[in-house]
């Protein structure tokens, strides 16, 4: 069975940091593209973060750069979002998605999120 869950938010000061953790199960995590996306009540769904299989190349949102590392552990089937300086407009439901590369091109697996409030 396949499984996303995400764990780590939770309620922060402006300024502060926090750091998301994804536990994958139940596929090839290491041929997978891992992304962080977020979601504020009452907007689109935003990509935060991309960290590519196999090459481990690492893109990010113009709102998050220098701010935001994406970083991953295939040993662990885990990938991390370290968010530093945050600031209210950081509110939101934070969710991994797991983007198939290669021979699974084309499959897409989502977890359910994670809240992340940042306060003024």
């Amino acid at each position: 069975q396949v499984q996303l869950v995400e764990s780590g938010g939770g309620l922060v000061q402006t300024g502060g940091t926090l750091r998301l953790s994804c536990v994958a199960s139940g596929f090839m995590f290491p041929s997978y593209t891992m992304n962080w996306y977020r979601q504020a009540p009452g907007k689109e769904r935003e990509l935060v973060a991309t960290i590519y299989s196999p090459t481990g190349l690492r893109k990010y949102g113009d709102s998050v750069k220098g701010r935001f590392t994406i970083s991953r552990d295939d040993a662990h089937d885990t990938v991390f979002l370290e968010m530093n300086s945050l600031k209210p407009e950081d509110t939101a439901v934070y969710s991994c998605n797991a983007q198939g590369a290669d021979r699974y091109y084309g499959i897409n697996y989502w977890g359910k999120g994670t809240l992340v409030t940042v306060s003024s």
